[in-house]
């Protein structure tokens, strides 16, 4: 019987990400700044951030670190065959890249050196949209405690996509609206 994986999120750290989330201007460097610091903090091989296309059903990298290239655009993440954390709503553990039939490029991963993966959901109230997931070359062991960390982490990440992506409409809508010629403006 293995002994529980140690801690590594205390409320230090954990204040000092959720402040990170709720005060970066950029959300790229915030994304590149997680993925990092989940691999120093687990000391893992790698960690991604994914958000869903929904019109698509695929994932797309927002940001990756520990992960090569070749690895990142191995092709299309479909969410269907995906059938993780994006499906259930929680974090689910793949322990073997090898023999899960919910890993759509197990030689790819064979080749990057990929053997276990945790994957976060990254939710916006019930909705999924996107993961996190936390590569490993051996057996992923991450206290139940920090899994749970993540979690109100991914839920926070989530908000400020959301919060993102309607900022984003609104000025699309904005700039729609200096187009139209001023009578028709007048007339709204």
């Amino acid at each position: 019987m293995s002994q529980p994986q140690e801690r590594k999120f205390d409320l230090k750290h954990f204040r000092a990400i959720s402040n990170a989330i709720a005060t970066y201007e950029d959300f790229n460097l915030l994304a590149t700044h997680l993925v990092e610091g989940m691999c120093r903090t687990f000391k893992v091989k790698g960690a991604s951030i994914m958000l869903l296309d929904e019109i698509d059903q695929q994932l797309f990298r927002v940001s990756s670190y520990g992960i090569s290239e070749t690895y990142v655009e191995k092709g299309p993440v479909c969410a269907e065959k995906s059938r993780s954390a994006l499906c259930t709503g929680t974090p689910e553990m793949i322990h073997d890249f090898q023999v899960d039939n919910r890993v759509q490029y197990p030689e790819s991963a064979a080749k990057e050196g990929i053997v276990s993966m945790l994957s976060v959901p990254v939710k916006f109230r019930e909705a999924v949209i996107g993961v996190i997931r936390i590569y490993d070359d051996k057996q992923v062991d991450i206290n139940e405690e920090d899994v749970e960390s993540l979690c109100v982490l991914a839920a926070q990440l989530g908000v400020l996509i959301e919060c993102n992506g309607l900022k984003n409409f609104v000025e699309h809508i904005k700039m729609s609206m200096d187009t139209l010629p001023p009578r028709v403006r007048g007339q709204l």
